[in-house]
């Protein structure tokens, strides 16, 4: 073990200070483009309210308390993250198909007039 700025590492590399890099890899077991599959069960915009009033965080994210406690992993934290960013997409998708469909009923609506 290796240990920077610390004296007692904890992992192979263990750092205490800040790390600049040009760049940083994660390898990756898998990644989060499964939210597109067909079957994908996207949580309902009310199941997302309800788990979010009742735990004070998104689902499948680490809550304040565990990220002050255990830190994050940042291949794991992008993965999710990004899921989270699919499923907005899918809901923006679905909302301006919605918002297509008044327009259309909105200006029925008008021209009986």
């Amino acid at each position: 073990m290796l240990g920077i700025g610390t004296k007692t590492p904890d992992s192979k590399l263990a750092v205490n200070g800040t790390i600049h890099s040009k760049e940083v890899k994660v390898d990756m077991a898998g990644w989060s483009d499964f939210v597109f599959k067909k079957n994908y069960d996207l949580p309902t915009l009310e199941e997302v309210e309800k788990h979010i009033a009742e735990k004070g965080h998104l689902e499948n994210i680490p809550s304040e308390n565990e990220v002050l406690k255990n830190g994050i992993n940042l291949g794991e934290m992008n993965a999710k993250l990004l899921q989270k960013i699919e499923e907005l997409t899918l809901y923006v998708i679905e909302m301006k198909k919605d918002i297509s469909v008044l327009k259309q009923e909105n200006e029925l609506l008008k021209n009986k007039k």
